[in-house]
């Protein structure tokens, strides 16, 4: 795939995407030594750079193939973006979703005219059943990441990110199946081969490694992350290639590190970014060093379960040393429960939640346990507050 196939692609797109803006980041600068940028594609239309490849492909159908329709599968992300693409084309759409997919792209997915199926209870086994398909019924199987039209559009990120950020010297790009990494490659060394550019995937979900190891897609046995728009078990053939020949370096990131990345994203630069998206972030709160200024990170979408939400933050705060949780044994007499928490207050840690439980089979009958949830300032307060409980003479568990 050449530049001039990203190039064309962004005349396609004209009128339909977004150009989303780029964001300074205050926090991940300091860090780096100098200028980090947000390309914010969580503020697409549909919540992610996703309408790009769906719109560029779905446009080039033939009058024949759009009347049979499109059949796509998808956890989320794609799915949107070839529920949208199909209905400004005016053609029906069916997505395959696998099973316990979030509930707002699900919704979100119907909302913009297409047929939702669930199918198995990943993305590979909905990508089967969406494959299946499109041999019974003749619809046009969209593949989410392998084919040329999908990363072309989804390449034009890459040359916005270039006319915003001029002067760019590294840019990291979130990487499931490769499609987004691929095509920002194409666009962004077809223009500037000198710019380093950097795919990021979830450490417990990441194929690209183990298989540009191996010099071809390798599939993965098993994937369990958080970050469920990379969770993608194995490499297209397309991107692949493009990957293998372009791009600088693959690096993963832990669960820990997507939940900090996601609370730096929401709390100070005031942006609602899903796990995957996140990935680029926490590569480089990871190792700030790794990244030569200025860095433009692409935030690849925002479309985040908010149940979800709540569990990754209180994650993130965790992780942060901002958050607090553990049981304590205390007597059961007057009082006691008093003491505990005077102590706590007295270490300035604000209580979030109190269980009491006097009914379990390891309990003493002059005891009880107390679960208290506590939010501190940070690491070093939350030593403060464990340090002045154990001088106190209670003996902490931690779940």
């Amino acid at each position: 795939m050449r530049l001039e196939d990203v190039q064309a692609a962004r005349l396609l797109l004209q009128g339909v995407i977004r150009d989303t803006p780029v964001q300074g980041s205050r926090p991940l600068s300091e860090r780096v030594g100098g200028q980090v940028w947000f390309k914010c594609e969580n503020l697409q239309r549909a919540g992610s750079f996703k309408i790009r490849g769906a719109y560029t492909r779905i446009s080039r159908l033939s009058d024949e193939e759009a009347a049979r329709g499109v059949v796509a599968a998808s956890a989320g992300n794609h799915a949107q973006g070839v529920a949208l693409a199909a209905s400004l084309r005016g053609i029906p759409s069916t997505v395959f979703m696998p099973e316990g997919a979030p509930i707002p792209k699900v919704e979100a997915t119907r909302a913009y005219g297409a047929h939702v199926t669930f199918a198995g209870h990943s993305v590979d086994e909905a990508l089967v059943a969406a494959q299946e398909f499109s041999e019974q019924t003749g619809a046009v199987f969209v593949h989410p990441f392998d084919h040329v039209d999908i990363v072309a559009g989804a390449g034009t990120v890459g040359l916005e990110v270039l006319e915003q950020c001029p002067d760019v010297k590294t840019v990291v790009v979130c990487t499931g199946g490769g499609g987004l990494l691929a095509g920002t490659a194409v666009a962004v060394k077809g223009l500037r081969p000198d710019v380093r550019v950097v795919g990021v995937q979830a450490e417990s979900a990441a194929a690209y490694p183990a298989s540009l190891a191996a010099g071809r897609p390798v599939p993965l046995d098993e994937m369990a992350t958080m970050a469920d728009g990379i969770a993608v078990g194995c490499p297209g053939g397309v991107p692949f290639a493009i990957i293998e020949s372009l791009v600088d370096e693959i690096r993963t990131v832990s669960e820990e590190s997507l939940s900090r990345a996601l609370l730096l994203c929401l709390e100070r630069a005031k942006l609602v970014v899903e796990p995957a998206g996140a990935a680029a972030v926490a590569a480089v709160l990871d190792d700030p060093a790794a990244f030569e200024p200025p860095v433009a990170l692409v935030l690849s979408g925002g479309n985040i379960d908010p149940l979800l939400l709540m569990r990754v933050l209180r994650h993130g705060l965790a992780v942060a040393g901002r958050f607090l949780s553990f049981r304590a044994r205390i007597s059961d007499r007057p009082g006691a429960l008093v003491g505990l928490l005077s102590e706590v207050a007295a270490a300035d840690a604000s209580v979030l939640e109190v269980e009491h439980v006097r009914t379990h089979a390891g309990l003493r009958v002059d005891e009880v346990e107390v679960r208290l949830q506590l939010e501190t300032r940070g690491a070093e307060h939350r030593e403060e507050v464990l340090k002045r409980l154990s001088e106190a003479g209670y003996t902490l568990v931690f779940d």
